[in-house]
């Protein structure tokens, strides 16, 4: 594609050299770069592009583009490298990736939800009904990308970058999908990684205390801004009105907003909600009439998430039929996951890696659980570490019984982490025990359950790895657990 073409839309360039040149590839990766690339330069929060500016020119790139206030000079003067100066890159690169692919999210009807907790099990509630609607669906969120149920790719963060995104877009685009369904994080909000988007439907769920550090906000405030950035740039938005932020975004937001909820006034209320320990029942009016929908993932949160499902695909005019149909037998990777074993042991595996996701999930599965809850989580390392011992409180607290344990210990010592996450569990009268290495964990766990029993394995979700010192080793806890039952039967 001509370079003009791939910058157009984009204000305040500065250019030095030829403009009229083809370009094959648009990357902000210098080992990505080859002959024909645009590489742009992004400064990040632990390296800065501009510092790989030579290797992508070595690799084959022959035009740069370059934050306003960088020294192009430092760049080696060649006549056949094109030099493009630009006010922001993160938001030239959304544009010249948009440009370069087409502009497919002019093709597509766009839904995006936000959130701290929620985001993935609504988007694939969503997806879910649509598909079962007949229509042809895209999804791109935290576990995977998908077309209607072929997976595209395993996903590495909520949010792709923005090249990455418009790829996906077009893809999808190219395999005749009528809608995307994304889940938008709040860093992709706040580092216009969605920048030239515009959302039909945007979903906020809740928010609460997560991702504060220094690296993604600093904090509640830039955290919650961040998140309302997807309401300037989408037509109509579903609220959950019972969340304290959700509140704010009622006042804040920018376009039209309807409300769900539970407790609170609400355009669209559960009324009536059954929870059992495989799935949450509620009634809801749908299309004026009153509906009973039977959701197959346990907890009050799955109605709140089943709630704003309902809601967007009440705009593409689903039939009752097929939201019901959907939503009974809905599955989600890693969340309220039950996991089928030969001991019917009830065992579920659930991506709760934060207080609040912890405290939900515990609390959820206490209200039905017969027996005991026991509690299997740690915190991930060279993470907010103010959480640990938080959390350590809230098991102590909520559950039966804990197993402090190891979860993405990355560069630091998983037994520090323990001991931080201990020193919260012992304000309570919370009967634990630690057991760093998360396999016998999970082990220690099960021999210790029975069938009146729930076993909470929390904080992977749908992660099949554990990331020890920048390496990532097999641990999928759904073949864990079956591969310990396994090992107890043949003894």
């Amino acid at each position: 594609m001509n370079l003009r073409n791939i910058l157009s839309g984009i204000t305040g360039i500065k250019a030095k050299g030829d403009v009229d040149i083809d370009i094959k590839k648009i990357t902000s990766n210098s080992k990505e770069a080859t002959k024909g690339s645009l590489f742009i330069a992004i400064k990040g929060f632990e390296t800065d592009g501009h510092q790989y500016i030579e290797n992508a020119i070595e690799n084959g790139a022959n035009v740069i583009m370059i934050q306003e206030g960088y020294d192009y000079r430092k760049i080696a003067q060649n006549d056949d490298i094109t030099i493009l100066m630009v006010p922001d890159t993160r938001i030239a690169q959304a544009l010249c990736a948009s440009n370069f692919f087409g502009n497919p999210e002019k093709r597509l009807k766009l839904v995006g939800v936000t959130g701290t907790k929620g985001k993935t099990t609504t988007t694939f509630m969503i997806k879910e009904i649509l598909q079962k609607q007949g229509k042809k669906v895209g999804l791109i969120g935290t576990v995977a990308s998908y077309i209607n149920d072929k997976k595209i790719e395993d996903s590495d963060r909520t949010t792709p970058d923005s090249i990455h995104l418009y790829e996906l877009l077009k893809m999808m685009v190219d395999e005749n999908c009528e809608v995307a369904v994304m889940e938008v994080s709040s860093q992709s909000l706040k580092l216009n990684r969605v920048y030239g988007l515009h959302f039909d439907i945007g979903v906020f769920t809740n928010l609460s205390e997560d991702h504060i550090s220094e690296k993604e906000h600093p904090s509640m405030e830039d955290y919650f801004n961040s998140k309302l950035k997807l309401f300037d740039v989408c037509d109509v938005a579903f609220v959950n009105s019972d969340d304290l932020y959700g509140q704010k975004v009622i006042h804040e937001a920018k376009c039209e907003i309807k409300t769900y909820g539970i407790d609170n006034t609400s355009d669209n209320i559960a009324k009536d909600i059954t929870i059992t320990n495989s799935y949450s029942d509620f009634k809801e009016k749908i299309y004026g009439k009153n509906e009973r929908i039977k959701v197959g993932i346990p907890g009050r949160f799955s109605v709140y998430n089943a709630l704003a499902a309902i809601c967007v695909c009440q705009k593409f005019d689903v039939t009752v039929e097929n939201i019901k149909e959907a939503l009974v037998d809905i599955k989600v990777p890693g969340r309220s996951e039950l996991v089928p074993n030969k001991k019917d042991l009830t065992i579920m595996i659930d991506y709760a890696h934060s207080p609040k996701s912890l405290e939900s999930i515990l609390l959820a599965v206490s209200a039905y659980t017969r027996g005991r809850v026991i509690s299997v989580f740690g915190c991930g390392g060279d993470r907010d570490p103010g959480k640990r011992p938080m959390m350590g409180e809230i098991s102590g607290r909520v559950a039966n019984y804990t197993i402090i344990t190891s979860d993405n210990p990355r560069t630091e010592d998983p037994e520090k982490i323990v001991k931080q996450i201990e020193e919260g569990i012992k304000t309570t009268k919370g009967k634990y025990e630690c057991i760093v290495d998360r396999y016998e964990a999970i082990k220690k766990a099960i021999s210790m359950a029975n069938k009146n029993d729930m076993i909470v394995l929390a904080g992977k979700g749908h992660e099949p790895y554990q990331e020890i010192n920048h390496e990532k080793y097999p641990f999928d806890e759904r073949i864990i657990v079956n591969e310990i039952i396994d090992g107890m039967e043949k003894k």
